[in-house]
């Protein structure tokens, strides 16, 4: 445990979508048998994922810190080993099972905070044709618009391969959803314009309220045609405010500071956080949670450090991409020996995820699994913590590690 000074800090790393199977109610949601790190691994093994690297999966940070043995615990299945030497486990890790009611990104960050999703949110199951015409209508009527392109399900290259020539051309949005709840608008951030895309996920916002939809995301490109459109960095997610505390208030209510990094800011519409920095790519992301960790080294009060890397789901596991995906794997556990000597004795690292997206399965859509839960701090035994009921575990030891009043939901493990 941390020294009695109030100075202790712990830092998420959340791994969006790295899930690792076993979901005890995967079935319901058309998962059963999903396993995002274990078919990536497997993939690896068989030489199926060979552009841009090669050979097995090697994670030995990582698997050091107990990710390739929390995926065994969850998935029920010996995988290869994800490096060459004897494996030592150094830390506390193991599985979490999410309780809550959907595998979208604002449940699982949610329960991760300690607060469950336990009702349904609002969706649009309709592939084509997904939104109620009268909500168009206004929408168009409020944002003085002449119409909306796309109105399906779609994932984010395929919609601007369909329509983005035509949006750029007419200055048209393009809205889309999945089976998320979620409304997504993109437009082209010259012709369209960004503020004024901003402004019309605004609108969209308060009128899909009445619907209980998590949220209405920006999704603005770049680019001439077809050939060339891509998604820029200046993505907004517009969602639904916490119906309850999270660990972040828990932190303030001691004096705390919260440090949101990426996304993390959006998806928690802002509750708690004292500082919001926005970055792009696995490196950009890092070297944000890098210099975070730099300005609270001497802070008097209690810190939490949250950074989601999003590339994972959104570069990788939405489309499909193996070969990527294992990059990006590979990538974030060269980073960990970096992380760790940050640390000092009294800062706690908790590495999770929010839901998976099993790059091998079918379709586009998060896969639903059980996350690792992996621990280290400085002198930390090694320790198993078994599967744990609830993602609401994590925001649970939050609190208990910084001192902060307990939450309503989860089990600390410190």
């Amino acid at each position: 445990m941390p020294s009695p000074a109030n100075n202790r800090r712990v830092l998420i790393l959340l791994m969006d979508s790295v899930g690792i199977g076993g979901a005890p109610d995967a079935k319901a949601f058309g998962d059963e048998g999903a396993c995002t790190v274990g078919h990536i691994i497997e993939r690896c093994a068989a030489g199926l994922a060979e552009q841009g690297r090669s050979g097995p999966l090697r994670l030995p940070n990582l698997a050091a810190l107990g990710l390739g043995a929390a995926c065994e615990q969850a998935w029920g299945k010996t995988l290869p080993p994800l490096l060459d030497d004897e494996l030592v486990i150094n830390g506390m890790w193991g599985s979490a099972i999410e309780i809550s009611s959907g595998k979208d990104s604002p449940t699982g960050h949610w329960e991760l905070a300690g607060l469950p999703v336990m009702t349904d949110w609002g969706y649009f199951p309709d592939k084509k044709n997904s939104f109620p015409p009268e909500l168009l209508a206004e929408i168009c009527k409020r944002a003085e618009l002449p119409g909306v392109l796309g109105n399906c399900h779609s994932a984010g290259l395929e919609i601007l391969v369909d329509h983005g020539e035509q949006s750029h051309a007419e200055a048209m949005p393009i809205v889309y959803t999945s089976t998320d709840s979620v409304f997504q608008i993109a437009a082209h951030e010259e012709s369209f314009g960004l503020q004024r895309l901003y402004h019309l996920c605004e609108i969209v916002r308060e009128l899909v309220d009445e619907y209980n939809v998590g949220r209405v995301i920006a999704r603005p490109f770049l680019g001439s045609d077809r050939s060339n459109f891509k998604r820029t960095f200046n993505r907004r997610d517009y969602a639904v405010p916490p119906h309850g505390p999270l660990m972040f208030d828990q932190v303030n209510e001691v004096g705390g500071f919260v440090t949101a990094i990426g996304k993390i800011s959006d998806v928690y519409s802002g509750q708690g956080v004292g500082k919001k920095v926005k970055a792009n790519e696995l490196a950009g992301l890092l070297a944000a949670t890098d210099a975070a960790l730099d300005a609270t080294r001497t802070a008097q009060s209690p810190q939490l450090i949250m950074t989601n890397l999003v590339d994972f789901d959104q570069e990788y596991g939405h489309r499909r991409d193996v070969d990527g995906y294992a990059r990006e794997l590979e990538a974030f556990d060269a980073y960990i020996p970096g992380i760790l000597q940050q640390l000092g004795p009294d800062d706690l690292l908790i590495i999770t995820a929010d839901h998976g997206c099993d790059p091998t399965w079918f379709g586009t859509d998060h896969t639903r699994e059980q996350v690792p839960v992996l621990c280290w701090h400085q002198g930390c035994e090694t320790r198993k913590l078994g599967v744990r009921d609830s993602f609401a575990d994590v925001g649970q030891s939050v609190s208990d590690w910084l001192g902060a009043p307990a939450l309503p939901h989860g089990k600390s493990f410190i």
